[in-house]
């Protein structure tokens, strides 16, 4: 968390050149950045979330990414 008041969640992600080729890496990217930006009203105020796509992340339809964004990022808030 950072400072004293509470601001939007950060995301970041880490893609790696394991995942593919530039252009695989950016789609997995902004798959998940689409995934993060839908479930926004659930992450608390003020977090900072890192985010690795594993090489599978290449191949999953949306809604298994999104389903397994999800499920981690119930993780902080608990």
């Amino acid at each position: 968390m950072r400072g004293t008041e509470a601001s939007a969640p950060r995301f970041g992600f880490i893609v790696s050149k394991q995942i593919g080729s530039a252009v695989v890496r950016n789609q997995v990217r902004r798959r998940l950045k689409a995934a993060c930006f839908e479930l926004l009203p659930s992450v608390p105020a003020g977090s900072d979330v890192v985010i690795r796509a594993l090489p599978p992340a290449a191949t999953t339809d949306f809604a298994t990414l999104r389903r397994e964004v999800a499920r981690a990022l119930t993780k902080i808030t608990t």
